[in-house]
Protein backbone atom coordinates (compact mmCIF):
# COMPACT_ATOMS: atom_id res chain seq x y z
CA UNK A 1 0.00 0.00 0.00
CA UNK A 2 1.64 3.50 -1.21
CA UNK A 3 -0.17 7.24 -1.13
CA UNK A 4 -0.24 9.73 -3.52
CA UNK A 5 -1.76 12.58 -4.99
CA UNK A 6 -5.46 11.83 -5.64
CA UNK A 7 -5.85 12.68 -9.24
CA UNK A 8 -9.33 13.73 -11.62
CA UNK A 9 -9.27 9.82 -12.35
CA UNK A 10 -9.63 8.68 -8.86
CA UNK A 11 -13.12 10.85 -8.37
CA UNK A 12 -15.31 7.96 -8.80
CA UNK A 13 -13.51 5.75 -6.44
CA UNK A 14 -13.31 8.46 -3.87
CA UNK A 15 -17.02 9.42 -4.30
CA UNK A 16 -17.89 5.91 -4.04
CA UNK A 17 -15.65 5.38 -0.46
CA UNK A 18 -17.41 8.53 0.76
CA UNK A 19 -20.68 7.98 -0.28
CA UNK A 20 -21.11 4.97 1.51
CA UNK A 21 -20.27 6.67 4.58
CA UNK A 22 -23.11 9.70 3.61
CA UNK A 23 -25.84 6.83 3.57
CA UNK A 24 -24.93 4.22 6.12
CA UNK A 25 -22.45 6.05 9.26
CA UNK A 26 -22.51 9.51 11.17
CA UNK A 27 -19.17 9.98 10.43
CA UNK A 28 -19.87 12.99 7.52
CA UNK A 29 -22.41 15.03 8.22
CA UNK A 30 -23.18 15.29 4.43
CA UNK A 31 -26.86 14.02 4.30
CA UNK A 32 -26.83 13.79 0.20
CA UNK A 33 -25.05 11.76 -1.86
CA UNK A 34 -21.98 13.48 -4.06
CA UNK A 35 -22.42 13.77 -7.98
CA UNK A 36 -19.45 12.74 -10.36
CA UNK A 37 -19.64 17.08 -10.88
CA UNK A 38 -19.53 16.94 -7.35
CA UNK A 39 -16.91 15.00 -6.62
CA UNK A 40 -14.22 16.56 -9.27
CA UNK A 41 -15.08 19.58 -8.23
CA UNK A 42 -14.11 18.52 -4.50
CA UNK A 43 -10.89 17.25 -6.28
CA UNK A 44 -10.30 20.52 -8.19
CA UNK A 45 -10.60 22.45 -4.84
CA UNK A 46 -7.94 19.98 -3.14
CA UNK A 47 -4.46 21.00 -4.59
CA UNK A 48 -1.73 23.13 -3.59
CA UNK A 49 -1.41 23.53 0.04
CA UNK A 50 -4.67 22.06 0.87
CA UNK A 51 -4.09 18.49 -1.09
CA UNK A 52 -6.21 15.06 -1.31
CA UNK A 53 -4.30 12.06 -1.48
CA UNK A 54 -5.26 8.50 -1.83
CA UNK A 55 -3.61 5.54 -0.51
CA UNK A 56 -3.45 2.50 -3.30
CA UNK A 57 -2.42 -0.98 -3.20
CA UNK A 58 -0.16 -2.87 -5.77
CA UNK A 59 -2.59 -2.69 -8.84
CA UNK A 60 -2.87 1.02 -8.22
CA UNK A 61 -7.07 0.11 -6.50
CA UNK A 62 -7.88 3.42 -4.30
CA UNK A 63 -8.45 2.14 -0.65
CA UNK A 64 -8.65 5.35 1.20
CA UNK A 65 -8.47 8.81 0.69
CA UNK A 66 -7.76 11.87 2.84
CA UNK A 67 -7.73 15.63 2.38
CA UNK A 68 -6.27 19.12 4.21
CA UNK A 69 -9.14 21.69 3.93
CA UNK A 70 -8.91 25.51 5.68
CA UNK A 71 -10.03 25.41 8.87
CA UNK A 72 -11.84 28.57 8.72
CA UNK A 73 -12.05 31.17 6.21
CA UNK A 74 -10.96 34.38 8.21
CA UNK A 75 -7.30 34.84 7.87
CA UNK A 76 -5.95 34.53 11.40
CA UNK A 77 -6.82 30.98 11.04
CA UNK A 78 -4.57 30.44 7.80
CA UNK A 79 -1.88 28.24 9.54
CA UNK A 80 -4.63 25.57 10.41
CA UNK A 81 -6.03 23.35 8.55
CA UNK A 82 -8.29 20.44 9.41
CA UNK A 83 -7.58 16.77 8.22
CA UNK A 84 -10.44 14.20 6.86
CA UNK A 85 -10.20 10.71 6.25
CA UNK A 86 -11.86 7.63 4.78
CA UNK A 87 -11.23 4.77 4.10
CA UNK A 88 -13.09 1.43 1.89
CA UNK A 89 -15.32 -0.17 4.66
CA UNK A 90 -12.73 -3.40 3.24
CA UNK A 91 -9.64 -2.04 4.27
CA UNK A 92 -10.66 -0.70 7.99
CA UNK A 93 -8.26 -2.52 9.60
CA UNK A 94 -5.49 -2.85 7.20
CA UNK A 95 -3.67 -0.14 8.31
CA UNK A 96 -4.92 2.38 5.35
CA UNK A 97 -5.64 5.58 7.44
CA UNK A 98 -2.43 5.47 9.50
CA UNK A 99 -0.85 5.52 6.22
CA UNK A 100 -2.90 8.54 5.16
CA UNK A 101 -3.13 10.12 8.32
CA UNK A 102 0.65 10.55 8.38
CA UNK A 103 1.37 11.29 4.73
CA UNK A 104 -1.24 14.32 5.45
CA UNK A 105 1.00 15.59 8.58
CA UNK A 106 4.12 15.25 6.87
CA UNK A 107 2.34 17.50 4.06
CA UNK A 108 0.72 19.79 6.24
CA UNK A 109 4.10 20.57 7.62
CA UNK A 110 5.86 21.16 4.52
CA UNK A 111 3.06 23.51 3.39
CA UNK A 112 3.94 25.14 6.21
CA UNK A 113 0.92 24.49 8.58
CA UNK A 114 1.02 25.26 12.73
CA UNK A 115 -1.61 23.22 13.94
CA UNK A 116 -4.12 20.34 12.44
CA UNK A 117 -7.42 19.86 13.71
CA UNK A 118 -9.86 17.09 13.81
CA UNK A 119 -13.72 17.29 14.18
CA UNK A 120 -14.88 13.74 14.81
CA UNK A 121 -18.50 12.19 15.63
CA UNK A 122 -18.35 11.48 19.02
CA UNK A 123 -18.05 7.91 19.57
CA UNK A 124 -16.03 7.23 16.54
CA UNK A 125 -13.40 5.79 18.55
CA UNK A 126 -11.53 3.85 15.42
CA UNK A 127 -11.42 7.57 14.00
CA UNK A 128 -10.54 9.06 17.63
CA UNK A 129 -7.97 6.29 18.39
CA UNK A 130 -6.22 6.42 14.94
CA UNK A 131 -5.51 10.26 15.67
CA UNK A 132 -4.31 9.46 19.11
CA UNK A 133 -2.21 7.51 17.61
CA UNK A 134 -0.89 10.30 15.62
CA UNK A 135 -0.28 12.31 18.11
CA UNK A 136 -3.58 14.43 18.36
CA UNK A 137 -4.64 15.42 21.74
CA UNK A 138 -8.75 16.32 22.42
CA UNK A 139 -9.25 19.40 23.19
CA UNK A 140 -12.82 19.72 23.28
CA UNK A 141 -16.48 18.41 22.50
CA UNK A 142 -19.11 20.51 20.35
CA UNK A 143 -22.72 19.26 22.04
CA UNK A 144 -25.56 18.18 19.68
CA UNK A 145 -23.93 20.36 16.72
CA UNK A 146 -25.33 17.70 14.05
CA UNK A 147 -28.12 15.92 13.66
CA UNK A 148 -28.26 13.22 11.10
CA UNK A 149 -30.61 9.74 11.21
CA UNK A 150 -32.80 11.53 13.89
CA UNK A 151 -29.98 11.74 16.42
CA UNK A 152 -28.38 14.98 18.06
CA UNK A 153 -24.75 14.18 17.13
CA UNK A 154 -21.97 15.71 19.16
CA UNK A 155 -18.27 16.43 17.84
CA UNK A 156 -15.04 15.59 19.27
CA UNK A 157 -12.66 18.09 18.64
CA UNK A 158 -8.65 17.27 18.05
CA UNK A 159 -5.67 18.75 17.50
CA UNK A 160 -2.29 18.25 16.94
CA UNK A 161 0.61 20.95 16.88
CA UNK A 162 3.33 20.49 13.98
Amino acid sequence: MKTRLAARDDAEAIRTIYNAEVVGSTVTFDMVPRTIEDQLQWLDEHSGAHPAIVAVDEADTVRGFASLTPYRPRPAYRMTVEDSVYVDRTNRTAGVGRLLLSELLVLAEAHGFHSVMARIVDGHEASIALHRACGFELVGVERQVGRKFARWLDVALMQKLL
